[in-house]
């Protein structure tokens, strides 16, 4: 008697449950919900061909160099690095000498403590520091960036969808630009907020950062490379897929070898079953 008013009840909830579901998904057949300004305006980033791209893809080194001048000279203002260290740019071509040299030329001084005083100081960088965030706290990058706060670009393309096509579309020359007149026209209340800038590669199309590329020759870079808008924003792209995974390259080795081996094993495997069974007929 009990499980069977128990087999009612769940019959019965099941059954008010299916209709609840059937409202619902043919609510959303019949009348589906308006298209929202940034399901129609936002756009695909773009494909920065890398030299890092695909299995076999590696670093280029004076890429990674130029994209580090983009990032030391425009991005660090304002972004972190925290996961980076001095050192770890030994990866990209630098000497020592040269490292310590950037450590130690770096804007930002690392925070310490004074050891006679116990007073907060700061003190120059060495190689084993990792880079110093520009802004003491979070209140204080707020307070610098109209309320917004600037992310750590340490594992930047990793934390995106397309994290470096994304970078490269977000930063280059036709990202930030006014507001199309048929977004104004199809949704008037999806206006730029003030303080904001359109960028149709952004999630919301709105973006806290002002255009950071402005302008060709920006950068002045040390290889003597053409640097225009599209160039440093491939090479500071290039730069954060380093910072993001430095391991990139001995992974793609890694693999390479391991389906070679894989490939070696299965002939080999093949081979001695072929001699084993080689007098068996079948």
């Amino acid at each position: 008697m009990v499980r069977g008013i128990a087999f009612l009840v769940g019959a019965a909830f099941t059954f008010v449950l299916a209709i609840a579901l059937w409202g619902s998904v043919s609510g959303l057949i019949s009348e589906p919900p308006a298209p929202t300004a940034e399901e129609e305006f936002h756009l695909h980033p773009k494909e920065a061909h890398l030299a890092s791209d695909g299995i076999f893809g590696r670093f280029d080194r004076r890429q990674l160099q130029r994209g580090f001048q983009v990032y030391k000279e425009v991005c660090a203002a304002c972004h972190s690095l925290r996961l980076v260290a001095f050192r770890d740019l030994a990866d990209l071509g630098y000497n020592e000498a040269e490292v310590k040299a950037i450590a130690n030329q770096w804007a930002i001084e690392q925070p310490s403590i004074n050891p006679e005083t116990g007073e907060a100081t700061t003190r120059k960088n060495v190689p084993a520091d990792r880079f110093p965030s520009p802004f003491a706290n979070e209140v204080a990058a707020r307070a610098a960036n109209n309320n917004a706060l600037p992310p750590d670009l340490s594992l930047i393309t990793k934390a995106r969808h397309e994290g470096t096509n994304y970078v490269y579309s977000l930063v280059g020359p036709d990202a930030y630009r006014n507001q199309p007149a048929e977004l104004l026209r199809k949704f008037p209340d999806a206006k730029t907020p003030a303080g904001l800038h359109y960028n149709p590669y952004f999630a919301n199309l709105n973006i806290a950062m002002p255009p950071p590329i402005t302008q060709d020759g920006q950068v002045q870079y040390a290889d003597g490379t053409l640097a225009t808008r599209d160039q440093m924003a491939k090479d500071v792209a290039a730069f954060l897929t380093w910072t993001a995974e430095p391991k990139l390259e001995s992974r793609h080795a890694a693999g390479i070898g391991a389906f070679l081996f894989i490939l070696v094993f299965c002939f080999l495997a093949w081979g001695a079953y072929q001699n084993v069974w080689r007098d068996v007929k079948h």
